[in-house]
């Protein structure tokens, strides 16, 4: 990991430390295009809710155990 690398990571952890979750996974599948990130490790969603922007939030229990985002490295492209 170069200096840009850790620069970037440090850029994000004021995000980061407002998180209402302590542990976060992520997971990047660059051939699917998809960014999942999870709050629970095993997690077994048992409902899930499709948003109108190409975001999967998972639900286990009624609780938000993770985030699904496709097209992810669209995002933030103009």
């Amino acid at each position: 990991m170069g200096d840009s690398a850790v620069k970037k990571v440090l850029d994000i952890v004021p995000e980061l430390l407002e998180m209402p979750y302590t542990r976060i996974w992520t997971d990047y599948d660059k051939e699917a295009d998809v960014l999942y990130i999870n709050f629970k490790k095993p997690s077994h969603a048992d409902d899930s809710e499709i948003m109108d922007d190409d975001v999967i939030i998972r639900y286990e229990k009624g609780n938000i155990i993770g985030i699904t985002i496709t097209n992810a490295s669209k995002r933030g492209v103009s």
